[in-house]
């Protein structure tokens, strides 16, 4: 057998397997950490190593050919057993090692959650960890993502989801702006600050008491992804918006916003982190979803899941 392929098989078939789920060499070297050419002479030594053709390049795309096909799927099953194997022998609690990359909300990364980042580090001092906040799901494959955490519903198919538990949402106004309300329907006479992701010309609304809802028509005259945004804007008057408790309950406690119909809230969003399916999850992972799970049930604003 090949004396390169004998020494480096399990290298190369990870390469080949990166290749396929990235879509490209390039994208396959940044998730790697290396360079194109380095890939591309992986790619070159599994071919020669097998003796056949395993990828069409042209200009533009990667096509597997019948042989590439069959050697991603096995690759990715041999793959998956010996990393099943090797965590066996290694420990379900061994000290991870290497690099993590998360995706997260911009409102959670820059506060919410970085006590946990924070005792990860200082746990496990031979781990890296990527920080990267965005308001936009992820493409785990090409921005090779290790995990995210979002909030509002998960529609992937492909991904794990474990929900952390529930945002609770309040309607905010500054005190010019508040006035005197009396029941839900006289919020559509008020400027409103939109969240894109959430809601932009209607908002439903739950009675606390009852469970009783009302679906109350916006005029929204500021729209944003940013949580940020949205709180100072509602400070200085330019609408009145649904915000995380969290967020804004130094604002309420201190006059800059006030809380109005408080018997009624926007119904709170779920929170989850997510990450992509696999045979085995590596400890970096296991250990960062346990630490996370932690913090969002000591959040005095997330209520656990049942």
């Amino acid at each position: 057998m090949n004396s390169t392929f004998s020494h480096d098989r399990l290298d190369l078939l990870e390469t080949f397997v990166r290749i396929v789920e990235a879509g490209s060499l390039s994208a396959a070297a940044r998730q790697l950490g290396t360079t194109q050419p380095t890939v591309s002479r992986r790619l070159q030594a599994l071919e020669a190593a097998l003796q056949v053709r395993l990828v069409q390049r042209s200009t533009h795309a990667l096509r597997l050919t019948e042989d590439g096909q069959r050697c991603y799927r096995q690759a990715q099953q041999l793959l998956g057993d010996w990393q099943a194997f090797a965590a066996a022998l290694h420990g379900a609690h061994a000290e991870p090692e290497g690099r993590l990359r998360v995706v997260m909300p911009h409102a959670f990364g820059q506060e919410q959650l970085l006590d946990p980042l924070e005792t990860y580090l200082r746990r496990y001092p031979g781990m890296q960890v990527d920080w990267v906040l965005s308001d936009r799901a992820p493409n785990f494959v090409a921005d090779g993502v290790d995990c995210a955490i979002r909030v509002g519903a998960v529609e992937d198919p492909d991904t794990v989801a474990v929900r952390l538990g529930d945002v609770q949402r309040i309607l905010v106004a500054a005190p010019d702006l508040a006035g005197t309300l009396r029941a839900p329907e006289e919020l559509t006479a008020l400027p409103w600050i939109a969240m894109t992701q959430f809601y932009q010309t209607e908002l439903r609304l739950q009675l606390g008491s009852s469970g009783e809802s009302r679906l109350i028509p916006l005029r929204a005259r500021l729209a944003t992804e940013s949580l940020f945004v949205a709180r100072h804007a509602a400070v200085r008057g330019l609408g009145c918006a649904a915000l995380s408790h969290w967020m804004v309950r130094e604002d309420v406690a201190t006059g800059r916003l006030v809380h109005l119909l408080p018997e009624w809230q926007a119904a709170p969003l779920p929170i989850y982190l997510i990450y992509p399916y696999a045979r085995v999850y590596p400890a970096r992972l296991r250990l960062f979803l346990e630490l996370v799970r932690e913090a969002c049930a000591r959040m005095l604003d997330v209520t656990a899941p049942a």
